[in-house]
């Protein structure tokens, strides 16, 4: 008993402690209502809407940063090279390979930062698992083999046309990187040779597959402006090219379009 005596002269001396904020809390209180009711009810909620609007705005800024995709899909044929571009050694890449690379900082212009590699099989039969990666991506590696391209390039003409009429890379704008590989060897094809070779199949495929009626027509989007010869810049999401070898490391201009593409 002694000690809840105790514990109630301690709760009433708290409460006698705290009557004066409670009095200053209810005068600033009134004093608020007071100014609120001499503000005309336009101005009051005026000001209330554009608290509001301010509100949401920086939420949906830091919204936006948070979610930006550090994923990069790195793609092309079967032997082009592009598991190499990552991973030492000679890999067949049969399901789709995800890693996590940091990029090397640079002292003064840019931080290091961790990007989601996701290596999709060029094999035509798993072709279709692009499709689970492509809507967080936020950049498209495709990798042509410069030494065998002459006998590829249909093929890969055909791959790149169906990835670049993708609703998921137009709508989102993904910068792809064609990126010629193997460009160590003497024999290899110049990026320019090849950049104008997949122009023109590009062109060739577009004439042909608009021939097609539009219920057997799979690609969600048209590529090029009509009655012009196609070329990359007329793309709606930003198509360049580059030159690497996986296995001499020569993978600059492939890292300098990743860190574009996922920098903050």
């Amino acid at each position: 008993m002694e000690g809840l005596e105790q514990w109630k002269d301690q709760l009433e001396q708290l409460k006698s402690q705290l009557e004066p904020w409670k009095n200053q809390l209810e005068k600033c209180l009134h004093e608020a209502i007071e100014y609120l009711n001499q503000i005309p009810p336009v101005q009051l909620y005026a000001a209330i809407a554009v608290l509001l609007i301010s509100t949401l705005l920086l939420l949906s800024i830091r919204l936006f940063k948070r979610a930006k995709s550090n994923t990069i899909i790195l793609t092309g044929l079967s032997g082009s090279g592009k598991t190499v571009l990552f991973y030492q050694g000679t890999i067949t890449s049969m399901e789709p390979n995800e890693s996590t690379i940091v990029l090397n900082s640079d002292s003064n212009k840019r931080k290091s930062k961790p990007v989601h590699i996701v290596d999709i099989p060029g094999h035509s039969r798993l072709r279709p698992k692009l499709d689970e990666f492509l809507p967080r991506a936020a950049g498209i590696v495709f990798v042509v083999d410069s030494l065998e391209f002459l006998p590829n390039c249909r093929l890969a003409s055909e791959y790149l046309y169906d990835i670049l009429t993708k609703a998921s890379v137009v709508k989102k704008k993904i910068p792809v990187l064609i990126c010629c590989n193997k460009n160590d060897k003497v024999t290899a094809h110049t990026k320019e040779f090849i950049r104008k070779q997949m122009e023109k199949e590009i062109d060739k495929l577009r004439a042909s597959r608009s021939a097609i009626t539009a219920a057997d027509i799979s690609n969600d989007f048209t590529l090029g402006v009509p009655e012009e010869p196609f070329t990359f810049s007329q793309c709606r999401n930003k198509v360049t090219v580059a030159e690497s070898s996986g296995l001499t490391g020569e993978v600059g201009q492939v890292e300098q379009f990743i860190w574009e593409c996922v920098k903050p």
